[in-house]
Order: structure tokens, then sequence, then C-alpha cells
């Protein structure tokens, strides 16, 4: 089995870009990561690729150059970066290629997650009006998950609040403005205890990963950052979180929890051993729980730590330095993948004014995809 090493990231800016499709978006992105690999279009032996408005977004290699390579689309919800990204490392890790590229691209319409509601059974008036999941559904766990734990709700002030000031050193982030706690607690409630600046937007964006043998990786870079683990879970009994239920909550653990498990075990890393972490916050409340999830505290720890700054660039366990998706938004296929960017810029230091102090050696992302599949990557120097 060979060792991953990522050699390149690229990225086009996450927000809204009229009259420039995903695609298009998708190209930006790809060149960007060949050239901070410092390797040509040709060179890519294989692609992997996702989005959930594109169905095919392998026909992007007629805008890069038709070589000809091996391209695989995936789809799996908000984890479908980190599933492309897998299916790209494990085609090295398996000895078939030397050398291949992970993308993400969407083009989302504002508002909700409105484009096919039919995918997860659910009229379009679900969502315009407000009760789709990212709000509703989210809402209803998050009030659960601070009622549990004794969390107060401006503990979620504090998440966006902190995601923002990243944002706002971010040039590819969406919103790129600061907001006081006070400002997203008096905003709009969506689905109590969520507000509006709570929530992220679903939006437009693309992201690309190139990944070689390990072997081969100073050939090209002097800042390897190595794939260590990408473990995607799912439920052991059923997607009750959207549509159905087989089984009461209380009888299963979070998907999350299974995939961050066996990404540490497969890594051979504890949680102890992160320094900066990616999580998918597609709302304040979901930041929290899985930091939890994941196993950097214990549930209902997480209220002091932010009071604490432990999450800030400058804290112990620095969380979503570039913003997360609260400040990025979320084009699905892009968003894991846009993680995975910032890992490699803080490893590598060079996240300029969000750069983690004494150069992180191990990074950790996380995503979370209804109906019930998470994906956990460990990264290190």
């Amino acid at each position: 089995m060979n060792d991953v090493a990522i050699i390149g990231v690229g990225l086009h800016p996450f927000g809204r870009f009229e009259g420039k499709s995903a695609m298009q978006m998708g190209v930006d992105a790809i060149f960007a990561a060949v050239a901070d690999a410092g390797v040509e279009w040709r060179d890519i032996q294989f692609a992997t690729g996702g989005s959930w408005t594109v169905a095919n977004p392998d026909a992007i290699v007629a805008m890069v150059g038709l070589s000809g390579i091996p391209f695989t689309n995936v789809f799996n919800a908000c984890a479908t970066a980190a599933s492309a990204l897998k299916t790209c490392a494990d085609g090295i890790r398996l000895g078939d290629y030397d050398i291949g590229i992970a993308i993400g691209l969407d083009k989302h319409p504002r508002g909700a997650f409105t484009e096919d509601p039919a995918l997860v059974g659910m009229p379009s008036w679900y969502a315009e009006n407000g009760q789709y999941l990212t709000t509703q559904f989210f809402g209803m766990k998050a009030n659960r998950y601070l009622h549990d734990h004794q969390i107060s709700p401006a503990t979620l002030a504090k998440v966006a609040a902190k995601n923002f000031r990243n944002g706002a050193m971010n040039p590819n982030a969406f919103r790129r403005t600061p907001m006081s706690e006070e400002q997203i607690l008096g905003s709009a409630m969506l689905n109590y205890p969520l507000t509006q600046y709570m929530f992220c937007a679903p939006d437009e964006g693309a992201a690309a990963v190139v990944m070689c043998n390990a072997d081969i990786a100073h050939r090209y870079t002097t800042k390897p950052v190595y794939v260590r683990a990408v473990e995607v879970r799912t439920r052991r009994y059923g997607a009750y979180e959207v549509n159905t239920t087989f089984a009461p909550v209380e009888e299963d653990v979070a998907p999350t929890v299974y995939a961050a498990r066996a990404a540490f075990e497969k890594a051979g890393i504890a949680p102890d051993d992160v320094d900066v972490v990616q999580l998918q916050d597609t709302d304040a409340g979901a930041e929290l729980i899985h930091m939890a999830e994941c196993g950097f505290c214990a549930h209902g720890e997480q209220e002091k730590m932010l009071a604490d700054g432990d999450t800030e660039i400058g804290g112990r366990l620095p969380v979503n330095t570039d913003g997360g998706l609260i400040a990025n938004g979320e084009p699905i296929g892009a968003s894991g993948l846009r993680q995975i960017h910032e890992l490699v810029r803080q490893l590598r230091g060079e996240a300029g004014d969000r750069q983690v102090s004494g150069t992180p050696r191990v990074g950790f992302a996380q995503l979370y995809g209804a109906p019930g599949t998470a994906a956990a990557t460990v990264v290190t120097r």
C-alpha cells in the first residue's frame, strides 16, 4: 500500500458569480491546483469529481483538456467532497495511479436547497416556506442538544461570531463582514434557537486537490501534506434524520462518531494530537455537536471552551479557521475540498492572517451529509 501526499490545492472563491457556471468555476480550481502542484493537466492520470447541481462533472475534461483519463463521478450529499477525496486517494494508495485530482463544484440558487426537492422526498413549497432540513430539522436538533447538555443559546452566537471573524480574513469567503454576538442573536429567528446568521447559505464555488504517491512527492514540492485517513460512515439504524425512522434516536450513535473513530484509528492519531480542525457548521449548533462527536471534548464542555477562546485561531484547538460554512457558504460538491484547501495552507504555514501559530502538524476535517453519511479526514505534515 502506498502513502498518499497532497501536492497541490486550488480554490475558486465561494459566493455568487452571475454569468459563470459551476463548470467554469471548476476549471479555475483545477488550473489553480495543478499550478500549485507544479504540474500540467497532461500529467494527471485520473480524476474524481462531485457535485449536487451538475450531473456529469466529468464533462469538465472538455474544458481543461481531452486527455482520455479515467474520471469517476461521486455524490454523497454534504459528504460528496470527502468521497471524491477518498476515491482519488485510494486509487493512488492501491497502486493503480501515481498522480490524480479530486474536484468539487456547485452553483446553488438562493434560498434553501430547493433545486431538486424530490431528491429527499419533499415538495418545493416545503423548502420555500422555511421548513426544509437546514432550518427546521437543525433547529430542533440544536434545541434538544442545548437542553440535554445545559448549553446557553448565546454560545451559538459565539460560534457564528468566531466564524465571521475568521471569514473576514479569508479573501475567498462569501461573507467577509464580522458580526457581533449581539447582532447574531438579534437577527431573525428562523427555527429556535437558530437565528438567521447562525446558518450557512447555499452558494457557488469550486475546489480541487492534486495528490500523488508519497514516494514521488519530492519531485513537486518541499512541503507535502500526507493523507493519513479518509473514512466515510453511515448510520446503523437508518436515516431517521430526514424523513423516516427505523429505530429510536437513543439506540443509535451519530455517523460522525463512527467516521471520526475510524479515521483516527487508521491514522494512528488521537484527537489530542490535532492542531487545527475543520468541522461541518451547516449551523452554529452543528459545530458544537461535531466538536464532541469527533472526540475533541465531552458533551457539554463546548460552552466553556468557547468562553475561554479555545476554538479561536490563537486558541488551543482552532476550529474553522477560514470561517467554515457560516462565512463561506456551502456549494455542496466543493465544501469538503475547501476544508482540505484550508488545512493544507495551515500545515504549510501559508494561511496569512489566519495562520495558526507554530505551524500545525496535524489537521482534521469532518463532513456530515443527509440523510446520515459522515466523513472524517486526517492529514499531517
